[in-house]
């Protein structure tokens, strides 16, 4: 049986990672930890990745936007009620001394939304920026899936401050990491085609209340679906990170 040729060696050090010592390059001393890709792109996107309070925290701004909206008609008490309950969330975790990266996020969000609905007076353009978010990625994704530079590839790389300082590509030169991250970009691309594919007509329609349910169940619900499918590729899959593994 010919060996795989989707764990191609990382500048050859990745194929003799088991057998090199503390001198061996830095991106080989991080693949030796692993045994397959899979298990290695699921730890780091693991760290990536907010929990449930997370989800929650983004979710109710946008809710109560919907909610002050449908019930007052006033544009800027909707905004001023989104951008309070983020406000809140963000003071909650600075005395809890929490992570503050997602509900910065979720406040930038709401930040950019009320930029764009109060320039144009329309609330439905307070989920334009996110459409065009959600658009720009897709097309980012399909782009670099397409020339063999998955984003998910730099996920791997970032997550190795060091290696990646000495080299951001290291991770390109092992073929295994490049196509499962491939594989994995190509669900986030049928859930971004999904999420414009239902919002754009409601945004064109005007659909205010709408376009909120359809932003809270397209965002985590959504993505956790995606994950699943991300899960069972990487549940499934066997790339060997050292290739000799892979050889008789």
């Amino acid at each position: 049986m010919a060996p795989d040729r989707e764990a191609e060696p990382v500048a050859s050090a990745a194929a003799d990672s088991s057998r090199l010592g503390s001198d061996a390059p830095p991106e080989a001393q991080d693949l030796r930890r692993y045994t397959t890709v899979e298990e290695l792109l699921k730890e780091k996107l693991s760290e990536a990745i907010g929990g449930w309070r997370g989800a929650v925290e983004s979710a109710i701004p946008t809710l109560l936007f919907a909610l002050v909206w449908s019930v007052r008609r006033d544009l800027r008490e909707s905004l001023l009620a989104a951008g309070a309950v983020a406000l809140v969330f963000l003071v909650v975790r600075l005395v809890q001394r929490q992570d503050v990266r997602f509900i910065l996020y979720a406040a930038a969000g709401v930040g950019i939304s009320a930029f764009f609905a109060l320039r144009s007076g329309r609330a439905e353009d307070a989920f334009l920026p996110g459409m065009l978010q959600n658009a720009g990625l897709l097309v980012l994704l399909v782009v670099t899936n397409v020339l063999r530079w998955p984003l998910f590839g730099f996920v791997v790389g970032v997550a190795e401050p060091d290696v990646f300082a000495q080299d951001p590509t290291w991770w390109r030169k092992h073929r295994g990491i490049v196509t499962v991250a491939c594989r994995l970009a190509w669900v986030l691309v049928a859930l971004n085609v999904v999420r414009l594919g239902i919002m754009v007509p409601l945004y064109f329609a005007e659909q205010v209340a709408a376009l909120a349910v359809a932003k809270v169940a397209l965002g985590w619900p959504a993505y956790l679906v995606a994950l699943t499918a991300m899960g069972a590729i990487l549940v499934r899959g066997r790339t060997p990170i050292d290739p000799a593994a892979a050889a008789p």
